[in-house]
């Protein structure tokens, strides 16, 4: 099947990332600035909401904790680097935030619950409505993130259309492993890390969430082991 609604959420992505980018040389620094430090309590909202979704608090912990470590050993923030200063080199850009924008936008993108929820709900039901409203979303978001990050965030589609369409196309098998639960885990999670996002934006600190990516597959395999083990002691 086509997954329509990955592929409309590319779209405004990319129209989005054109506006703002249009727009990033139109504005001065100070409205820059502005635009920068709103965008990121937008996204500590946005995180907050999905945090508060959680459902089994250790779980979230020990995802977190773990994944960091992981991904510290692992040093997944400097493969990242390497690949959006990889893309950057092929296209030519020279927009030194460029790959900071297009890892921002694709994590903002990418964790969520939208994105689960509505792959599943178009492979299995044919039904993209979820993912058009999120595609609605992503396409305003894009004109504030590239009218600050500029032409990175442009590229965010990519991933957004692999991750996305994987999901659609392999719904069915993956249904039924998804239960509500594990999504309330992994939008909490998720929210965590799109909280890490607001403070970089914000500048108030650098949180290297690259590193902290693996906690989401973590969720995957300590909610089950979590309930097995409520089970037993029950």
């Amino acid at each position: 099947m086509i997954p329509y609604g990955s592929l409309a959420n590319s779209a405004t992505i990319i129209l989005g990332s054109l506006a703002g980018c249009m727009l990033h040389s139109r504005f001065p620094e100070r409205i820059r600035v502005i635009v920068f430090q709103g965008l990121g309590l937008c996204t500590l909202l946005i995180g907050l909401q999905m945090a508060f979704k959680v459902q089994d608090i250790l779980v979230v912990i020990f995802s977190i904790l773990v994944g960091g470590i992981l991904g510290e050993l692992l040093r997944l923030d400097t493969l990242l680097e390497r690949l959006g200063n990889r893309c950057k080199k092929m296209l030519g850009s020279a927009n030194p935030k460029f790959t900071e924008g297009l890892v921002t936008a694709s994590l903002i993108y990418c964790i969520g619950a939208m994105a689960i929820v509505g792959s599943l709900e178009e492979g299995v039901n044919n039904d993209p409505t979820v993912l058009y409203t999120k595609a609605i979303l992503d396409g305003f978001a894009s004109v504030a993130l590239a009218s600050t990050f500029g032409s990175g965030v442009l590229f965010s589609f990519i991933p957004v259309l692999i991750y996305q369409g994987a999901m659609t196309l392999f719904a069915g098998y993956l249904q039924q492993y998804i239960s509500p639960e594990l999504i309330a885990q992994l939008s909490a999670t998720g929210g965590l890390l799109i909280v890490g996002i607001s403070i970089n934006l914000m500048e108030i600190k650098e949180i290297r969430l690259s590193n902290l990516l693996p906690a989401l597959p973590l969720v995957l395999v300590f909610t089950p082991l979590a309930h097995w083990i409520k089970t037993v002691l029950a």
